[in-house]
């Protein structure tokens, strides 16, 4: 039924726009100097130019018309930026104008009015909300504090699939990986293992696939002008259920740390960080309920999904290229051997295995677009741009730019030990976790977890696959489109180093 209605909504759309053949010309009228553009229809402008996957419709429109592309979607005017240099000039040159993100209705209304951290406005609670997440919430200092945390969820993850392993049996990576990845945010935002109780384990996994899926698909109301009090495709019945489900939930775990604060019991995690900056009267921004529970929204869809997501794309990439996943286990074997799991304090050391993540991010990047929205009106390459434009940096094309990437589609590592490239945003060429203010902070809890769970699955299985597709999936993220099944074969007879003493 939700099928029919939506595509009942295209077909509407479809007939008003070859009704008012003529308005396309208000889209394109002259007074105003524009990047290039394709011609648009009239009502949906180049809508109908973003399927199947909107990043690389998008890569394939800047094949001839260039690196700056001028689009609208529906009657929202919109640029797209597919090239280093042009994305410099948007998120460096220009940052302070494009420090907006746009709102749209589903992230508005799952984070209370844009109370959380990623999509709030840029202004004095986004600037206070990112002090409070370099300084505490994901600085150094509360990073080593949950360290165990993280090796414990790996080593629960190497267990798990031993267990297959000698068994024989097939395994869902992809579900795994997204247990593993749940499980350790849960823990580290409210020590609670959310996979304890299944049905509950379940209810998170489902909220976050929920959450990605509802703010990742396309919304006909934020683009069309006559359709914003319509909810043709029944999105706001699933926003107020999906946001409702959270919205129980938090609020008892909230009461559950709140009762033990007061007995003064329980390992302080980060939202007890995030409660006792609430309880302070002395701090300089006060946070709600609401704030509180939008950025613990923010932490469970950015910090599980990607994780779990890019290093799926990296063991992908390892099972179709076994020499490289051959010189990955000579690494770490040389360094770690076989005695111990390896560790995050062993990453330095294992400069391959950096750089097969790196090379991972650049041909997937979890994010595959920048999105931002111009706050006042501004000139790029002679271009005028108006207030509330929004901005997408395709950082999917930029990363597979054979004018910059030798042999871009290439699988390569090589190229990241051979070079140091920064992926923490100054380097144009490769930005996975975006650039300047609106950068992601979660940057190093990704890199760690990312780096120390493969280098986990390298050194302890084999992958009992034939090949693996590389299909891409639609959605905010970058999902596959089909998960990765295989058998794990154990490269370690007996696994001495589970000492649980050692836990």
């Amino acid at each position: 039924m939700a099928e029919f209605r939506e595509y009942s909504a295209y077909a509407v759309l479809w007939l008003i726009s070859m009704i008012l053949t003529r308005a396309c010309l208000k889209l394109l009228r002259p007074s105003a100097r524009r990047p290039p553009s394709p011609l648009p229809l009239p009502v949906i402008g180049h809508l109908h130019l973003l399927a199947p996957i909107p990043h690389q419709a998008l890569a394939k429109l800047s094949l001839r018309h260039g690196p700056l592309m001028h689009i609208y979607l529906g009657n929202v005017p919109c640029l797209v930026a597919s090239s280093p240099e042009i994305a410099k000039e948007f998120l460096r040159t220009h940052e302070g104008t494009f420090s907006d993100r746009p709102q749209t209705f589903a992230t508005d209304y799952l984070t209370y009015g844009s109370q959380d951290f990623s999509f709030a406005p840029y202004g004095p609670y986004w600037k206070f909300m990112k002090k409070l997440c370099v300084s505490q919430l994901l600085g150094g200092q509360t990073l080593d504090l949950l360290q165990p945390v993280r090796r414990h969820e790996i080593r629960h993850l190497i267990e798990m699939l031993a267990k297959s392993a000698s068994a024989g049996k097939s395994v869902d990576i992809s579900c795994e990986l997204m247990r593993m990845a749940n499980n350790m945010i849960s823990r580290m935002i409210m020590s609670q293992r959310c996979s304890e109780d299944e049905n509950e384990a379940g209810e998170v996994r489902k909220l976050v696939h929920d959450v990605a899926e509802l703010t990742g698909k396309f919304n006909l109301s934020d683009y069309i002008w006559f359709c914003k009090n319509l909810d043709l495709q029944g999105f706001a019945k699933r926003l107020k259920e999906v946001r409702d489900r959270f919205d129980r939930m938090m609020e008892k775990i909230i009461d559950e740390h709140l009762n033990d604060r007061k007995q003064g019991s329980g390992v302080k995690d980060l939202l007890d960080i995030l409660l006792e900056i609430a309880e302070d009267g002395t701090s300089e921004m006060s946070l709600t309920r609401e704030n509180i529970k939008a950025f613990i929204l923010d932490l469970f869809a950015a910090g599980s999904d990607t994780s779990a997501l890019t290093i799926e794309w990296a063991l992908a990439e390892l099972i179709n290229h076994p020499h490289i996943l051959q010189k990955a286990v000579e690494e770490i074997e040389s360094v770690v051997g076989g005695d111990r799991l390896v560790e995050e304090s062993d990453i330095p050391n294992l400069p391959y295995l950096q750089a097969i993540v790196k090379e991972t991010l650049r041909l997937h990047p979890t994010g595959p677009m920048i999105v931002r929205e111009s706050s006042k009106e501004c000139s790029v390459g002679g271009y005028k741009i108006p207030a509330r434009t929004r901005l997408f940096v395709n950082i999917w094309a930029i990363g597979r730019d054979s004018r910059h990437w030798e042999n871009a589609l290439e699988f390569r590592p090589e190229r990241f030990v051979e070079n140091e490239i920064d992926v923490r945003g100054q380097y144009f060429h490769m930005l996975p976790f975006g650039s300047g203010r609106r950068g992601c902070p979660g940057t190093s809890l990704a890199l760690q977890v990312v780096q120390a769970a493969l280098a986990a699955l390298i050194q302890c299985f084999e992958w009992k696959i034939e090949s693996v597709d590389m299909e891409e999936g639609p959605g905010l993220t970058l999902p596959r489109a089909h998960p990765l099944v295989c058998v794990p074969v154990a490269r370690i007879n007996s696994f001495p180093f589970f000492d649980r003493r050692q836990e």
